[in-house]
């Protein structure tokens, strides 16, 4: 799918703040990432489950988006996953055991992603996830809804921001463990028009030295307009071997 896939080229990689990195053991350089892709993509996005997938299509979703959707699932054969959407992240990574001091409340019945926070569909965050685990990069589709706006007409900045962070954490986790965000720095370019597509292009930059750096653009379906290019560092967390649900 054309230039779609290709590189964000450019973009630089912030610095991890040193004393975050200390969080965890050294691995050894053998190993870098401690668990495969495979085996990551596998836990992560189960062919079966009790959870409600909200990444697939409703009445909501216009013509663009619905036709690179199904284009993107008939690539499922030369190597694209599609990541599901749950409505917490409890529901996606389980076994994560957090650092002294930011253990989650036990009551979490009302916790839910920030990113699938609006039940009425169409009117918030629209989107699904397409990840390459070969190629180490991924698309995501993001239709914004009418309670993103920002300036009239227009998705707020911030709901722009927060889809591409949602992304990257999901791709750096199945890339490379990537689970905490040590930074992320975007420029913004033109604004999306509400319930518009845009299209954003994740690539896995490299793994080094317990973090994962990524980077993104998002541009619209005929890839004319660039909405915005975004960098971001994430701290590799192993997690405690999962039960069986």
């Amino acid at each position: 799918m054309r230039k779609a896939f290709q590189a964000a080229a450019g973009l630089g990689h912030p610095r991890a703040r040193p004393a975050l990195a200390g969080a965890l053991p050294r691995r050894n350089p053998a190993s870098a990432c401690g668990t495969s892709t495979d085996s990551l993509v596998s836990r992560f996005c189960p062919e079966k489950t009790r959870f409600k997938d909200h990444a697939v299509p409703n009445a909501s979703w216009g013509p663009d988006m619905l036709r690179l959707h199904r284009e993107l699932v008939e690539k499922r054969r030369s190597g694209w996953v599609k990541v599901p959407s749950f409505r917490s992240n409890r529901e996606h990574i389980r076994g994560l055991r957090l650092p002294p001091g930011l253990a989650a409340p036990p009551d979490a019945s009302d916790c839910r992603l920030f990113t699938r926070c609006i039940e009425e569909e169409g009117q918030g965050f629209e989107y699904v996830i397409f990840f390459h685990p070969a190629e180490k990069k991924a698309i995501c589709l993001f239709q914004p809804g009418p309670y993103l706006e920002g300036p009239p007409g227009f998705a707020h900045g911030g709901s722009l921001a927060a889809m591409m962070d949602e992304t990257f954490s999901k791709i750096a986790y199945l890339a490379g463990e990537g689970l905490l965000t040590l930074s992320f720095n975007i420029r913004f370019k033109k604004p999306i028009p509400v319930g518009s597509l845009a299209v954003l292009n994740v690539v896995v930059e490299k793994i080094e030295d317990q973090k994962v750096y990524v980077s993104c653009i998002a541009q619209s379906r005929d890839q004319q307009t660039v909405y915005a290019k975004s960098s971001a560092v994430f701290l590799q967390r192993q997690l405690e071997e999962e039960s069986s649900p």
